[in-house]
């Protein structure tokens, strides 16, 4: 929809790059505030906040004429989805402290699905029903409908103060775990970005039609559906999670090799396999539980992992581009994102060892 919406609102290429970028922005910048805000008036009063600013944001985005304005309602809706997407890893540490992995399998399956729907969805509605504004507007509903629940939760608001010991973003980036569990993020996010925001054409640029090339990234996020079931229960089934991340990542490497070798005759295949190294994101989102005692403990390591790693992960659709437009194919900018699955791999043995945030307050990393 980018190419209708810079037309329908006479949106430069420039702009239009600013609003590609806007995605990262938000979830570094306003991500980090959600912790703070949850310990100030409450974590499901910030939830329901996040909800209908995300409404607002959307519907109202879809009918101004200025990009100015719809680049900053754009930017509103995504703060709002970023104080929420912080936030859900210590609300499941809340209400279900022994129940982490199953309910975070239902949240990222939702996710997958949402996405999914999101990607499908959206063009058949604007053609259907008038255009782009209704196709990107109608998602403000779905949000609303989203938030009711949460006008129930707010009257008994339970909040990351009440915990003895408030934890604060600065302790987490102090302590080993913290950095690595950013560092985690950051470069699975990047490794999604970059997939996401360049394999179409790369699939174009190997024959197959801009609808083809569609469908195969389509492949990519569908696989993790399934996925975003087993891997968050999987995970919390035991203390120790490298089995399960060797299992995801060992995916990675066979698709983008393979990608350099036979790019279009085994698309398919390697679309899967990339798509299943991609679920690296339920599998960390699990692990933010996982590796914190409290729910106070829970909100800073999911603040400060997914703020930080954002930052990181900005630079991979960027690099990429980067790389292909100075080599003009596809095997260095497959060989970098090849080479990054090696740091990945080694922070992540470390991260899905059992510890726990709390435990290393105390000994921070410069100690």
């Amino acid at each position: 929809m980018l190419a209708e919406v810079s037309d329908g609102l006479a949106m430069s290429h420039t702009l239009a790059g600013v609003l590609t970028s806007l995605p990262v922005v938000a979830f570094a910048g306003f991500g980090a505030l959600a912790p703070g805000l949850a310990r100030a008036v409450g974590v499901h009063r910030v939830t329901l906040l996040s909800l209908v600013v995300v409404a607002a944001g959307l519907g109202l985005r879809a009918v101004v004429d200025s990009p100015a304005a719809f680049l900053a309602l754009s930017m509103v809706a995504l703060a709002g989805m970023a104080a929420a997407n912080v936030l859900l890893p210590s609300l499941v540490k809340l209400h279900f402290p022994d129940r982490v992995g199953a309910v975070t399998a239902i949240y990222t399956t939702a996710l997958a699905i949402g996405l999914t729907g999101a990607l499908t969805l959206t063009v058949p509605i604007a053609d259907t029903y008038g255009g782009w504004r209704i196709g990107l507007g109608v998602w403000a509903i779905v949000a609303l409908v989203a938030a009711l629940p949460w006008l129930f939760m707010v009257g008994h608001d339970q909040h990351p103060d009440a915990e003895p010991h408030d934890i604060r973003l600065a302790q987490v980036a102090r302590t080993r775990l913290g950095l690595a569990m950013a560092l985690f993020f950051g470069l699975q996010s990047l490794q999604a970005y970059a997939v996401f925001g360049w394999f179409a054409q790369l699939w174009r640029d190997n024959g197959y039609s801009a609808t083809h090339a569609g469908l195969l990234l389509g492949v990519v996020a569908a696989v993790s559906i399934p996925l975003s079931s087993w891997i968050p229960a999987a995970a919390a089934r035991r203390t120790d999670q490298r089995g399960v991340l060797l299992a995801v990542m060992a995916c990675y490497p066979v698709g983008y090799v393979g990608l350099m070798l036979a790019p279009h005759s085994l698309a398919i295949l390697w679309a899967l396999l990339v798509g299943i190294g991609a679920c690296t994101f339920p599998l960390i989102l699990t692990m933010i539980g996982l590796r914190s005692r409290t729910p106070a403990g829970t909100a800073a390591l999911s603040g400060f992992t997914q703020s930080a790693g954002y930052l990181l992960a900005a630079v991979g659709p960027f690099t990429v581009g980067a790389i292909y437009d100075a080599t003009g194919g596809w095997t260095w900018p497959l060989a970098f994102l090849l080479a990054l699955t090696v740091p990945q791999l080694l922070i992540g043995l470390y991260a899905a060892q059992p510890r726990f945030i709390e435990d290393e307050l105390s000994r921070p990393v410069h100690s």
